[in-house]
């Protein structure tokens, strides 16, 4: 019976994962083969010999470095500010049983960044801002604020109480029952909310197409800069894919035993 068990678990798992394994193989296989090869039918899966044209016309075709550059400022910021903003308002929603305020939040998450688009990008416009990497980070903060707030707040109300009532007895206020009790408590919380937020800022694309000017561009920009109106070269755009994707990969990759420590004491509680 265990091992039917087993067995029922890993092709479970193997139905979940191949999917999205495959398409990163495919991606994979397009990067490192010529545009005939790529084209070919039936199709080859195999580049024999692997070619890495493809990774050298990214950077000839972009300034991939200062896309990095960018990314990586826009990502760090809104997701610094994010955690700043996020984790003191999770607790106070949690301690409050701010219900209405938790919905507030789950709505500003899943509407979608199309909806706040427009008027931020006219806001920005009056302001002068846009083709600068700030109204980049602000509109971030649209997706990473919410992620923060709702892992928080689930979070923060499955840690134990006792503590802070005793930190409040003996005379902490409610910001020193914060900073020394449950922020300690909490960090696999904050560092699963961070992973989290960074992952969406790091691939957030329609905020920057828009907002950003022709040296503020991040890399999702850059994937999207692959595509001609001629035609479009699978090499040099999955090897593109690619270059954006393997920054967030190998963070997930680092962060595992930290994310499944956050979610299994109680991260996503009330997601």
């Amino acid at each position: 019976m265990r091992l039917l068990e087993k067995l029922g678990f890993a092709l479970a798992v193997l139905v979940l994962v191949s999917p999205a394994a495959l398409v990163f193989l495919w991606m994979l296989s397009l990067s490192l083969k010529t545009e005939l090869d790529n084209t070919a039918w039936p199709p080859v899966f195999i580049p024999n010999p692997p070619v890495w044209d493809n990774f050298a016309a990214v950077f000839a075709r972009n300034d991939f470095l200062l896309y990095t550059w960018n990314s990586v400022v826009v990502s760090f910021s809104a997701t610094g500010l994010a955690i700043l903003i996020g984790v003191p308002a999770g607790y106070g929603i949690a301690k409050m049983r701010a219900t209405r305020a938790a919905m507030v939040i789950l709505i500003a998450r899943i509407t979608p960044g199309l909806s706040y688009l427009i008027p931020l990008f006219l806001l920005f416009q009056w302001l002068g801002l846009t083709g600068t990497l700030a109204p980049i980070v602000i509109t971030h903060l649209v997706i990473t604020v919410p992620i923060v707030v709702w892992v928080m707040i689930g979070f923060f109300e499955g840690l134990p109480g006792e503590l802070e009532e005793a930190a409040l007895v003996d005379g902490a206020t409610i910001w020193q029952a914060f900073r020394h009790v449950a922020f300690p408590l909490a960090r696999p919380g904050i560092t699963v909310a961070t992973i989290l937020a960074f992952i969406f800022s790091w691939n957030n694309f329609i905020f920057a197409v828009v907002l950003a000017g022709r040296e503020t561009r991040t890399l999702p920009v850059a994937v999207n800069n692959m595509l001609t109106f001629e035609q479009i070269s699978w090499g040099p755009l999955a090897a593109a894919a690619l270059l954006v994707t393997l920054p967030v990969l190998l963070l997930t990759l680092l962060a595992q035993k930290q994310i499944i420590a956050g979610l299994t004491t109680g991260g996503v509680k009330g997601g």
